[in-house]
């Protein structure tokens, strides 16, 4: 039987900037396991999606999570990022990561 997840890997790489914004794409990519280009493009997508910005800090990129865009999903839920990464364990007053202009 193959292997399944309730988490997507777009969910997996959010959480993940969370708790390591100043991540590179590569160590992003193998905190989950998966490829160095699929984090890539999963990381453009969140950030097409509005979930994140990417802030170019010297040759690195170091990224903000706007936590309170809604999720993308067929149910039509209310739900938010932010009530996505809560769920999964992360503490938005010990992470950078998180746009504290939105924070409130």
């Amino acid at each position: 039987m193959p292997a399944w997840s309730f988490v997507t890997n777009h969910s997996l790489i959010l959480a993940t900037i969370a708790k390591y914004p100043h991540g590179t794409t590569r160590k992003i990519g193998d905190a989950i396991g998966i490829t160095e280009r699929s984090t890539h493009k999963i990381i453009n997508d969140l950030e097409a999606a509005g979930y994140i910005t990417k802030v170019k800090t010297g040759r690195r990129n170091e990224y903000v999570i706007h936590p309170d865009v809604p999720l993308k999903d067929k149910v039509k839920s209310e739900a938010t990022a932010r009530e996505l990464l809560l769920m999964l364990g992360w503490k938005p007053e010990k992470s950078r990561a998180w746009n504290r202009t939105e924070d409130k």
